[in-house]
């Protein structure tokens, strides 16, 4: 089953807004849904939150040097083994 993904275009806001828009985002989440963050920058202080709230990240640069960052609930599951 496919992952739907909710995709959050913050390239054009300054922070902290790309900040509060994940967070939002975040709370608005069904279990099977992970967001597709783009954004201008590298966004360091975002990810120890997203750690904290149970959702892991990997982020990947674009050649014209924005970021696309996936972010995902951790599996449960697989942390309790």
């Amino acid at each position: 089953m496919p992952t739907e993904e909710v995709l959050v275009d913050a390239r054009e806001l300054e922070p902290p807004a790309p900040m509060e828009k994940v967070m939002q985002t975040l709370a608005l989440l069904r279990p099977e849904q992970s967001i597709r963050l783009l954004l201008h920058r590298e966004p360091f202080p975002l990810y120890p939150l997203l750690a904290e709230r149970g959702y892991r990240h990997a982020t990947r640069m674009e050649a014209d040097g924005s970021y696309v960052i996936l972010i995902h609930p951790v599996d449960r599951a697989a942390q309790a083994r």
